[in-house]
């Protein structure tokens, strides 16, 4: 019998219990691919936090980024690879879209992680009926966006002298000067989503029964309404404070003009002041945020959210992994911190949010009386119907020909279709 060298014994066990061992690692490993269109400096940090934490739990997040940046564009995609029989795991899926496809069968029921983590205990009420269809969970929320938010730039307004806002009379008669000084009042794109969006909030100023008739109820004869007649007016009116020509350009470009002082203000959901953060500056020092004129007293809101994709069996594990993470409150403090949003708790930690964020939670906590669904983020009806509107407004927005009475018959027309086909 030859002499056994134990030392290279001992190399050699050593070797096949690493190979081992890892082999082990990888096999625990899963990973999760991500459907989404958060694309902007802000948007990202978040994305890259919550894959961190996801790392954590053995979980790889795998991006799969929409180029366009936008909810209708991830629908197209989503649903194309959906046909191709090329589903990721998870998607984002906001507000009414969950339901859609839900009803379609395409998700997968959280009932579990919901009842394990006492989701219904944990969330605030509005949020947990947002997630659920025909009595079950089919998405993991991680914030709620103020849409109807106004930042300004809180510097160029106190050299000027100019009060913020409260209503969209006051910001007539400041707007004038903030021109005389170089400066464009509002910034704003000409893109169809942010056109509807300040649209929205022109609409809620005119009355939440008004808006809740529209876009949520969908009440036909309300089209005829005078008071939308004053928001298309009014909607067409502001072109002049918004800079010329006005550009179809992405959010982020309308942030930046905000940011440099080259305009004073901007209507927009409250992700803006995730990239007013990203790029460094402070709220109540260099930025503000307010009500956008005359919408104080409401909440227009959307919630972000991620849903399972049910046709992966062997990701169930790290799906539902992903979406108990999603409710933790470190997780949701971080994640909304970075955002702009909001937690979707009930009881948050409020001492991490600034001003902006503790007004945005009080005013949604505060019960639906305040809470108004947001047409143009997917929160208030059909997306068939909601992308007919939207078309509709940018339309009239672009083409000063269009009367406001003939806008108004198309869009009553656009409710009274939709109502006869459910």
């Amino acid at each position: 019998m030859k002499h056994i060298d134990h030392h290279i014994l001992r190399k050699a066990l050593a070797a096949v219990c690493l190979a081992a061992c890892a082999g082990g690692v990888a096999a625990r490993e899963q990973s999760l691919q991500v459907l989404h269109w958060w694309k902007s400096a802000s948007e990202r940090q978040a994305v890259g936090m919550i894959a961190r934490r996801l790392g954590e739990h053995d979980v790889r997040w795998r991006d799969a980024l929409v180029p366009s940046g936008s909810g209708v564009g991830a629908g197209i995609v989503l649903r194309s690879r959906m046909l191709a029989k090329d589903a990721p795991e998870v998607a984002q899926l906001n507000g009414i879209v969950v339901r859609d496809w839900a009803r379609l069968g395409l998700l997968l029921e959280l009932d579990a992680v919901a009842a394990a983590g006492k989701w219904d205990k944990l969330l605030l009420p509005t949020v947990a009926a947002t997630i659920k269809h025909d009595g079950h969970v089919y998405a993991a929320p991680l914030g709620i966006h103020r849409i109807n938010s106004m930042f300004y730039n809180r510097q160029l307004m106190l050299r000027l002298g100019l009060a913020v806002p409260a209503t969209w009379a006051e910001f007539e008669r400041i707007a004038p000067r903030l021109q005389r000084a170089g400066i464009v009042p509002l910034a704003q794109s000409s893109e169809p989503w942010q056109v509807a969006t300040l649209f929205e909030t022109m609409v809620l100023a005119e009355g939440a029964d008004l808006y809740r008739s529209l876009f949520h109820r969908r009440d036909a004869a309300a089209y005829a309404d005078p008071r939308l007649g004053a928001a298309l007016l009014r909607l067409r009116s502001a072109k002049r404070w918004m800079g010329s020509p006005i550009r179809e350009s992405n959010w982020v470009d309308s942030v930046r003009e905000l940011a440099e002082g080259r305009a004073a203000m901007m209507v927009m959901g409250d992700w803006v002041k995730g990239e007013l953060l990203a790029r460094g500056l402070a709220v109540d020092e260099d930025f503000g945020c307010a009500a956008a004129p005359g919408t104080g007293r409401y909440h227009l809101y959307n919630v972000d959210t991620l849903s399972m994709l049910g046709a992966h069996a062997e990701a169930r594990a790290a799906q539902e992994k992903l979406a108990a993470l999603a409710l933790s409150p470190s997780l949701q403090a971080d994640y909304n911190m970075i955002k702009g949003s909001v937690p979707v708790l009930a009881n948050p930690a409020r001492a991490k949010m600034d001003a902006c964020a503790r007004a945005s939670w009080q005013l949604f906590s505060s019960g639906t009386a305040a809470q108004v669904p947001s047409l143009v983020h997917r929160m208030a009806t059909d997306e068939i119907v909601r992308d007919a509107i939207v078309a509709e407004v940018h339309r009239f927005f672009l083409n000063d020909s269009v009367p406001v009475e003939d806008a108004q018959r198309r869009l009553g027309t656009i409710a009274r279709t939709y109502i006869k086909t459910q």
